[in-house]
């Protein structure tokens, strides 16, 4: 339900405020992707970030993005604060639907609350028509309270954590799903759940995160060496299992089966896997190498006999969605191997798009890589395979127009409403 307010003359295009919680993230590749892919297609965005990053570390692809970022104050000081507010009083609309949402704003965070006053202030100012945030957590709390002060719509895409981790509140997520202009989710596990928890509204969509397909053409599975090249790319948490993988590797190897594993990424499991592989028989066949830029995991997939994704449902209910690596891995020419963790079998169909095995399962997971790393093992066909599911599927551009079309459907809307 939008703000009663009357919104300053808008320009005839649409201008889209992006409301992420940090940016850039190194981690979150696909926000990127998306924003290039929908300033490709003539959309005009704008992005604003809640909280200063704390990478140290850019991907090229970063330059490409032509929208500003507007850093939204963090108001760790009354000051900050206080001037926030200041200007949203200059704004008579504004300063009446602040004081018309003020139990709302009384529930939040006061950074959350101060923020959402700041991004709405911004977005009438500049004359932003629609709010997209990324996760149904932080960022939409913030995008949702903004546009009912500014009197525009918003909608937001949930991924995993966000809808999976115990700490997730079903009454704040139900209310942001309600309020939305449209929601959408980067599976149809995802979807599923969601319609089979809050209702099946004709506003809730699966859009998949897509690729740039021409930064991961397709190379046909080389000869393999002796000892076959396994690569995992993540962060060090929980839930990419990589832990469990550590072991699937000691027992191929006590079996005979030549492999080593590459592991990229970092993350607060780090030491503790590091402590693991030292005192693991197979330390000398594991090697950490850290995060890494896209144009160097592009590389390290080049150089892969098998790509693996051992995902697994954390202890606090935590899941990955649909890892892009692993997209992009499919996209490259690498035989993948992963788990039946959320929308991952959407991809990974086992014998026909990749391995797939049971999530947590150590056993399982070594016996699928260890058809993965057979002579026998139909590489090149799966692969190929694997290429035209992301072709069909993940088009980063088909992607965009299904935002564009979504967004645009809104905007008809209240025009015919107006």
């Amino acid at each position: 339900m939008l703000s009663d307010i009357t919104v300053p003359a808008r320009p005839a295009a649409p201008l889209i405020g992006y409301v992420l919680k940090m940016y850039p993230r190194f981690s979150e590749t696909f926000v990127v992707t998306e924003i290039l892919a929908r300033e490709a297609q003539g959309e005009r965005i704008e992005i604003f970030a809640l909280r200063p990053t704390d990478d140290t570390r850019f991907h090229a692809e970063l330059a490409r993005v032509q929208a500003p970022v507007r850093a939204i104050p963090v108001p760790k000081r009354l000051s900050i604060a206080w001037a926030t507010l200041r200007s949203a009083g200059a704004d008579p609309e504004l300063a009446a639907a602040v004081a018309r949402h003020l139990s709302e704003l009384a529930e939040l965070e006061p950074d959350d609350a101060v923020q959402a006053v700041e991004v709405a202030r911004q977005s009438r100012m500049r004359g932003v028509t629609h709010l997209h945030a990324h996760f149904g957590s932080a960022a939409t709390t913030i995008a949702r309270l903004a546009g009912r002060l500014a009197g525009i719509p918003y909608s937001f895409t949930a991924h995993a954590k966000d809808i999976f981790h115990e700490s997730v509140s079903r009454e704040d997520l139900a209310r942001k799903l309600d309020d939305a202009a449209f929601a959408v989710t980067v599976s149809d596990y995802n979807l599923a759940h969601l319609r089979a928890e809050f209702g099946d509204g004709p506003r809730l969509h699966r859009v998949y995160n897509g690729l740039e397909l021409d930064r991961f053409p397709f190379v046909p599975p080389a000869a393999r060496a002796d000892e076959v090249r396994l690569l995992a790319v993540g962060r060090l948490v929980e839930k990419k299992g990589f832990g469990l993988l550590v072991r699937a590797v000691e027992r191929l190897r006590a079996r005979g089966v030549a492999v080593r594993l590459d592991i990229v990424g970092d993350g607060e499991l780090g030491p503790d896997l590091r402590a693991q592989i030292d005192a693991s028989p197979v330390r000398d066949a594991v090697r950490m190498l850290g995060a890494r830029s896209q144009d160097e995991v592009a590389q390290c997939l080049r150089e892969a006999d098998v790509f693996v994704a051992p995902c697994l449902v954390g202890a606090d209910g935590n899941a990955d969605g649909l890892p892009t690596v692993l997209l992009e891995a499919m996209a490259s020419g690498v035989p993948c191997v992963s788990t039946a963790v959320t929308g991952i079998p959407e991809i990974i169909r086992d014998g026909e798009t990749g391995v797939l095995c049971a999530p947590g399962d150590v056993a399982d997971l070594a016996e699928a890589l260890a058809r993965a790393c057979a002579a026998d093992f139909p590489a090149e066909p799966i692969a190929r395979r694997a290429r035209r599911l992301i072709e069909r599927e993940f088009d980063a551009r088909r992607l965009a127009a299904d935002l564009a079309e979504l967004t645009g459907a809104v905007a008809r809307d209240e025009r015919r409403a107006a």
